[in-house]
């Protein structure tokens, strides 16, 4: 996999030092995920298709939370 651009993500606050922050990286294929306060821990890498089901099923049960 070639080097990757690790973006926050904006539910991580957007960049600041949180204390719970994800980081993504897109390549054409594949969405990789890691923990920003341990990269050397490696990541994971869904498919493109995958990542957009996780988001939009996470998307669904914080909808339903919030409406609880």
């Amino acid at each position: 996999m070639p080097e990757l651009a690790w973006v926050k993500s904006s539910h991580s606050n957007g960049g600041s030092e949180s204390s719970d922050c994800v980081e993504v990286a897109f390549t054409p294929h594949h969405t990789a995920v890691r923990d920003s306060k341990a990269p050397a821990n490696g990541h994971l890498a869904l498919p493109r298709a995958s990542w957009r089901g996780l988001l939009s099923t996470l998307a669904t049960m914080n909808m339903r939370v919030s409406s609880s």
